[in-house]
C-alpha cells in the first residue's frame, strides 16, 4: 500500500535523514521530502543549523595544529 503523501516526513524521519546525509548521499525522494519538511517545520531547521555548526567545528578541529 502506497502512502497518501509519499514525500511527507515526520520530524524523527527528517532528523534521521539529516544525520544520514553526513555519511552518504540521499536519494532524490529523500532530498525532496527533507526539503519540504524543513520548509514547513519550525523546529527542524534549528537542528539542521546545529548539524552544520558541528560539521564546521569538526573540520576546523581536524586542521588544528598546536604551535610550539
Amino acid at each position: 500500500m502506497k502512502a497518501a503523501y509519499p514525500f511527507r516526513r515526520t520530524c524523527k524521519e527528517a532528523t534521521a535523514l539529516m544525520v544520514a546525509r553526513e555519511d552518504r548521499p540521499l536519494s532524490w525522494g529523500d532530498r525532496v521530502g527533507l526539503r519540504l519538511h524543513l520548509a514547513m517545520c519550525k523546529a527542524c531547521p534549528g537542528f539542521e543549523r546545529q548539524m552544520l555548526t558541528m560539521r564546521n567545528a569538526m573540520k576546523q578541529w581536524r586542521g588544528y595544529t598546536e604551535d610550539e
